[in-house]
C-alpha cells in the first residue's frame, strides 16, 4: 500500500482536470451511502467524526472511504480544525492501494465541487469573488472558481484580519488582484460570486445584500445547527445542493429554512447529479440569484482519489 502525501496530491491535481473528473463522476455509476456523522463530546467545543464510503459500479472499479475529524477548538492550539485520511482500495478485490492525506484531498475536491456548481450557476462573466473565511479551504475555493470563471478580483473577509492578510498575499502571487476588507456588507453588495467557508452557527450573509445576478457558494455549514446565509438569501435565490440526501439532512442552510417555511423541499431546484446529467436547469437568466449548498459527498473524494492514483501510476 502506498502512502500518498499532501505534496503528492498537490503535484498530481489541477483544477480543470479535477472539475472534469467530478463532472464525469456525477454522471457515472457509483454507490454513495449517506455519510456516517458522529458527535464527539469535548470540553471546549464538541468534535465531529465523519465516515464517508463510496464505490464504483462500472468500468475501472475502485472502493474508498474517508475518515474525517473536525475539532473547532483546535484553532486555540494553532492546529487545523479538520484532519482526515483517505483509504483507496481495489473495487474488484478490496485490496488497499493507498492511504492519502485526507485533509488536502478534501480541500481540492471541495473547491472543485463548488467550481463544478458555478459552471452551471454563476454568470459566465463573473469576475469579482468575495471569499468569506480565510481557512484551509479558502485558497482552493478561490483557485477553483478562477478555473471556471474569469475571476480577476478577490475580496477577502475574515473575523481575524491577520489571517485574511496572509491569504491575500498567498493569492497575489498567482496574479489575482486581492484585497482585504472589514466591510462584509459592502463587499457582498458588489460581488458576482460570494463563497463562504466558515464554522459559523449564525448567518453571515444577508439576502438583502445580494445584487441581481449574484451566485452564492455555501461550503462551511455542515451540520443542522450551522448557518452561513439567512432565510432571506434562501428566499431570493434559486437553490441547489451537492446531494439532496446530504443537504436535506445535514445542511443548516437548508434544514433550518425548511423547518421555518422559508424553503420547501421541492424548492431545491437540483443537485450536482441532476445538473451534470442535464436533468435540472441551472442559471437561465443573467439577473437570477443562485445559491449552491455543499456539505460534501464521498463521490467527490473517490473521484479525486482516483485521479490522484492515476496521476501517480
Amino acid at each position: 500500500m502506498r502512502i500518498v502525501t499532501a505534496e503528492d496530491i498537490d503535484g498530481a491535481l489541477t483544477y480543470p482536470a479535477l472539475v472534469a473528473a467530478l463532472r464525469d463522476a456525477f454522471r457515472g455509476e457509483f454507490t454513495v451511502p449517506v455519510r456516517h456523522h458522529h458527535t464527539v463530546p469535548h470540553p471546549a467545543a464538541d468534535g465531529t467524526l465523519l465516515l464517508m464510503p463510496a464505490w464504483g459500479a462500472a468500468g475501472e472499479r475502485y472502493l474508498g472511504c474517508k475518515i474525517v475529524s473536525v475539532f473547532p477548538a483546535n484553532a486555540a492550539q494553532g492546529k487545523p480544525s479538520v484532519y482526515g485520511t483517505y483509504l483507496l482500495m481495489s473495487g474488484d478485490t478490496g485490496e488497499p492501494l493507498a492511504a492519502m492525506d485526507g485533509r488536502v484531498l478534501t480541500a481540492w475536491r471541495t473547491g472543485a465541487a463548488s467550481a463544478l456548481a458555478a459552471s452551471y450557476l454563476a454568470r459566465e462573466d463573473a469576475a469579482h469573488l468575495v471569499m468569506v473565511g480565510a481557512g484551509a479551504l479558502a485558497p482552493h475555493l478561490v483557485q477553483a472558481h478562477a478555473a471556471v470563471r474569469p475571476i480577476r478580483r478577490v475580496t477577502i473577509w475574515n473575523r481575524t484580519r491577520s489571517n485574511a492578510v496572509k491569504l491575500a498575499f498567498a493569492l497575489a502571487v498567482t496574479g489575482i488582484e486581492t484585497e482585504v476588507t472589514g466591510d462584509l456588507e459592502g463587499a457582498v453588495r458588489e460581488a458576482d460570486i460570494v463563497s463562504c467557508a466558515t464554522l459559523s452557527t449564525t448567518p453571515l450573509i444577508q439576502g438583502k445584500w445580494l445584487r441581481k445576478g449574484a451566485h452564492v457558494d455555501l461550503v462551511g455549514a455542515f451540520t443542522p445547527r450551522m448557518r452561513e446565509a439567512d432565510d432571506d438569501a434562501i428566499r431570493r435565490a434559486r437553490v441547489y445542493v451537492d446531494t439532496r440526501a446530504g443537504a436535506l439532512k445535514e445542511a443548516g442552510d437548508i434544514v433550518q429554512p425548511i423547518k421555518r417555511g422559508a424553503l420547501k423541499k421541492e424548492g431545491v431546484r437540483g443537485d450536482l447529479f441532476e445538473l451534470a446529467r442535464g436533468k435540472a436547469k441551472g442559471r437561465t437568466s443573467a439577473s437570477q440569484i443562485t445559491l449552491f449548498k455543499s456539505v460534501g459527498t464521498a463521490i467527490e473524494d473517490l473521484a479525486a482519489a482516483m485521479l490522484v492514483w492515476r496521476g501517480l501510476a
